[in-house]
């Protein structure tokens, strides 16, 4: 039976489109809701969807579900799904007025609200960091006397490193609070010392069929906090390495302590210099930051395609190799402007050429990015090996000798 699949947002962000057309390779009838015009929406898009709702705002839920079911009424929806994080709750919304199997409105929000979360994942004997949330600066200054510095504020509803900061003091603390006043609840959690990595998914009914571990280096609060940095992620090929084997233990066990279904998953945790484990927080959507294409070069297999699989037929329908460590290189240009030179690049391309796989790095000319508002900065090299070492000697190579200069 051939599936009828709504997705949220089809052409925005960057890789919704390649999600979108997994859906319909693998055979669904795809109908996308956005409130981008038809017009505005990618090729790729526009190919593989049956039918577009476009929508005033999608962040007036009410409306949405109305436009939803004017439309579509006479169609019937087998899943309905979202990919991006703002989005997650909608599609709970939308799942419980069609009566679409999928994360329920609760389910949803114990992985949009990171205090709710832990909380569930403390209930089933995970190892969260110590959180309090708070909805006021006096509550922020009793939960870090009850935790103790140093401490890690976040909004508790977010994706990645935005508005999260590390607190030290009560300096520090009485500088930070002004910056998130637009925040309306705020985590304030132990800050836990160590590597830290992801553990991904795809998940076909509560079972785990494909997983990826990633290296953060350095970790994305230091990454985010230093603009001289050029941030590394590096999809690791070995997942059965011992160093790794707690922390992929924790990932099967979050997943189930959350009940998640049929989708993709993203989350982060730690690694103390003392080997224990420690969960950072997780999303019902895959990484960003082209995080997702370090699969597809890692394994050489189409995720997308996979995603749809799991999503339409119950199954991934890939054979998954891991042959490669993948290492994303995000270069951040000096000074303000527009992109004026780039040094460096003809000598890597000539020592590593065969082993970039995509170069995305802004050409003179181009506006330089904010780098507090973009995760891949003014662009980024992303190269692969099948030996860790090497990988990451080609890295820290990209990430020192390639400069890109703005004016």
């Amino acid at each position: 039976m051939q599936l009828n699949v709504l997705i949220l947002s089809p052409g925005y962000p960057a890789d919704m489109p390649e999600f979108t057309r997994g859906l319909a390779e693998c055979g669904a009838r795809v109908f996308g809701v956005g409130d981008q015009p038809v017009s505005a929406l990618p090729e790729l898009v526009k190919r593989s969807l049956t039918e577009y709702v476009q929508v005033r705002s999608l962040w007036d839920s009410s409306q949405v579900i109305a436009d939803v079911h004017s439309r579509l009424k006479g169609h019937r929806l087998d899943r309905i799904e979202c990919l991006w994080e703002p989005g997650i709750m909608l599609a709970a919304q939308l799942r419980k007025h069609f009566g679409v199997a999928g994360l329920t409105i609760d389910q949803a929000h114990r992985f949009r609200d990171k205090e709710a979360m832990k909380l569930a994942l403390d209930e089933a004997g995970i190892r969260t960091p110590r959180h309090i949330a708070v909805d006021s600066s006096a509550g922020a200054w009793e939960a870090a006397e009850t935790i103790g510095f140093p401490i890690i504020l976040k909004p508790i509803a977010g994706a990645g490193s935005a508005d999260t900061y590390r607190v030290e003091s009560a300096d520090d603390l009485r500088a930070v609070l002004p910056r998130l006043r637009h925040v309306s609840t705020v985590s304030v959690e132990e800050f836990v010392d160590g590597e830290e990595y992801t553990f991904d998914t795809i998940t076909i009914d509560g079972n785990i069929a494909y997983y990826n571990v990633a290296w953060y280096r350095p970790r994305p609060l230091i990454a985010r906090s230093n603009e001289w940095i050029s941030p590394q992620v590096i999809a690791l090929r070995d997942v059965n390495d011992p160093a790794l084997a707690d922390g992929i233990r924790m990932g099967f066990d979050v997943i189930k302590a959350l009940e998640f279904g049929s989708g993709f998953t993203h989350m982060e945790w730690y690694r103390k210099a003392d080997g224990e484990v420690v969960f950072g927080e997780i999303g019902a959507r895959p990484p960003g930051a082209h995080q997702v294409d370090q699969m597809k070069y890692a394994c050489d297999f189409d995720v997308f395609r996979a995603w749809g699989s799991a999503i339409c037929n119950g199954s991934l329908d890939a054979n998954i190799e891991r042959k490669y460590n993948v290492a994303t290189i995000y270069k951040r240009a000096q000074g303000i402007g527009r992109i004026s030179r780039i040094e460096g690049i003809d000598e890597l391309q000539r020592r590593f050429g065969e082993h970039v796989v995509w170069n995305t790095l802004l050409p003179p000319g181009t506006p330089r990015r904010d780098w507090l508002n973009t995760l891949v900065s003014d662009g980024f090299i992303m190269l692969r090996h099948p030996d860790l070492d090497e990988t990451l000697a080609m890295a820290d190579a990209v990430g020192t000798e390639l400069q890109m200069y703005a004016e």
